[in-house]
C-alpha cells in the first residue's frame, strides 16, 4: 500500500528502478561477487516474476548490434546467461521463516546460504560478510545499517518529559539491512510458523551465535513512493552506488572462495 498504484499490480520486488525491477537489481548486486545460482521464494503474484525471466530481454540492459534487418541481435555482453534460477512456490501469505523453510530442499548440501529480502539496495563489499560469519563461527549473521528516514528519536522521563529529541540517523541506532548470511543449523531454530528474526534469532542471540555486522555506507531501501522516487532519480542522475558491477572490475572473489567453495554460495531471496 505504501508504494501506491505499484503493489495493486505487480509484486514490490518487480517495481522499476530505471529499466529493470529491483529484484534484478539485487541479484545483479550478488552475481558480481560470484554468487549465481539463485532461490526465488514466490508469493503474491508470483507468476509475474516468473514471466518477467522468461521473457527476459537481454537487449534492455546491454549494448548491441542490430543486423540483417532486425532478423539478428549481436549483444555485447550478458546478465544472466550463467545465472541458476529456482523458481519455488511458498505461499501467498507465508512470513519469511516459513518461506525459508519451503525451501529447504533446495538448499541441500549447502552447509552456507546467503538470503536477502529484495526491497534494499548498498554498495557494500559482500565478501565481508561472508568473512564476518566464518571468523565468528556464527549461526546467523546479517548486515546492520542506519536509518535514513525522516523520523526522530525521543527519550523522556516516565512522566513524559522530554530529555533529547533528535534526528532517528544520528542517534545511534542500527537497523537490520536485510542482507544474510546463514548456517544450515537455522533450519534447526527454525519451527513451523515461526518468523526468522524473531524466535530463530532470539534462540542464537542466548547461544550467543548471532553477529552483524556495521556499515555507514550506501544503504536503500524501497518500502514507499517517495523512497522509490529517490532510487530512480539517483539512477537517472548517473548516481546509482549499488551498482558496483559498473564502478569496479568483475572480482577474482579470493575471500568469497575461501568461504564459499567454487560455485559460491547460494541465494535464497523472500517475496
Amino acid at each position: 500500500m505504501r508504494l501506491r498504484e505499484f503493489s495493486e499490480a505487480i509484486p514490490k520486488p518487480m517495481v522499476n528502478i530505471g529499466y529493470r525491477p529491483i529484484l534484478w537489481h539485487v541479484m545483479k548486486y550478488y552475481a558480481h561477487f560470484g554468487h549465481k545460482d539463485f532461490i526465488l521464494c514466490l508469493g503474491w503474484k508470483g507468476d509475474v516474476i516468473k514471466n518477467y525471466f522468461l521473457k527476459y530481454d537481454e537487449c534492455l540492459s546491454n549494448d548491441f548490434v542490430l543486423t540483417s534487418g532486425g532478423a539478428r541481435i549481436n549483444l555485447a555482453n550478458s546478465d544472466i546467461h550463467d545465472w541458476t534460477i529456482t523458481f519455488a512456490d511458498t505461499g501467498t501469505s507465508s512470513n519469511i521463516g516459513q518461506r525459508l523453510l519451503a525451501v529447504e530442499n533446495y538448499l541441500d548440501g549447502e552447509e552456507t546460504f546467503l538470503a536477502n529480502y529484495t526491497d534494499g539496495l548498498t554498495d557494500f563489499h559482500l565478501p565481508d560478510l561472508v568473512d564476518f560469519y566464518h571468523q565468528r563461527r556464527a549461526g546467523a549473521a546479517f548486515l546492520s545499517v542506519r536509518p535514513n528516514q525522516s523520523f526522530h528519536a525521543v527519550s523522556m522521563d516516565d512522566d513524559g518529559s522530554v530529555q533529547r529529541l533528535e534526528a532517528v540517523a544520528a542517534a545511534g541506532v542500527w537497523m537490520n539491512g536485510g542482507c544474510f548470511v546463514l548456517g544450515r543449523e537455522i533450519f534447526d531454530q527454525l519451527r513451523g510458523g515461526e518468523e526468522l528474526v524473531v524466535e530463530p534469532f532470539q534462540r542464537l542471540i542466548a547461544q550467543r551465535r548471532l553477529c552483524s555486522l556495521k556499515y555507514e555506507g550506501f544503504w536503500s531501501c524501497m518500502d514507499t513512493y517517495k523512497e522509490k522516487q529517490h532510487l530512480d532519480d539517483m539512477y537517472a542522475r548517473g548516481e546509482a552506488p549499488w551498482e558496483v558491477w559498473k564502478h569496479a572490475p568483475e572480482p577474482s572473489h579470493p575471500r568469497a572462495a575461501i568461504a564459499a567453495g567454487r560455485r559460491g554460495l547460494r541465494v535464497r531471496f523472500a517475496h
